[in-house]
């Protein structure tokens, strides 16, 4: 569990600047992030070196959201959507955490050309 800080909120969830990231238990790769500061906001990250590893994002230019950390010490995660009843990924806006400095941000990587809503491939069956 890590308590992380978002100085510019989470787009849509104003005010809120104040979360713990949890892996889900039985899920690797996958994460709860939780408001501290509203119980009942809860949003799911993927690790996407895990689940989609053919994604590079090129974020060094987004860095200064964070403060300009060390390219070692960020963490890029996505934001799963399951509102249809099938989960996609923002891969057009991940969220990059500063591992030193606890803080995140949700960035728009400008000139790239990702989905904003990214099918998960499906595991393979087990027949």
């Amino acid at each position: 569990m890590s308590a992380l800080r978002f100085p510019a909120s989470l787009p849509g969830l104003e005010p809120l600047k104040d979360f713990v990231l949890t892996e889900v238990s039985g899920s690797t790769g996958l994460y709860s992030l939780d408001s501290v500061e509203l119980a009942e906001v809860r949003l799911f990250l993927l690790d996407p070196a895990v689940h989609l590893p053919d994604y590079a994002p090129r974020t060094s230019g987004q860095l200064h959201a964070l403060g300009d950390p060390e390219p070692a010490d960020v963490r890029v995660l996505v934001i799963v959507n399951t509102s249809d009843g099938v989960p996609h990924v923002n891969l057009l806006a991940p969220v990059l955490l500063d591992v030193a400095s606890s803080q995140g941000a949700q960035v728009i990587l400008e000139g790239q050309d990702l989905p904003v809503r990214a099918a998960l491939p499906q595991p393979a069956s087990l027949s």
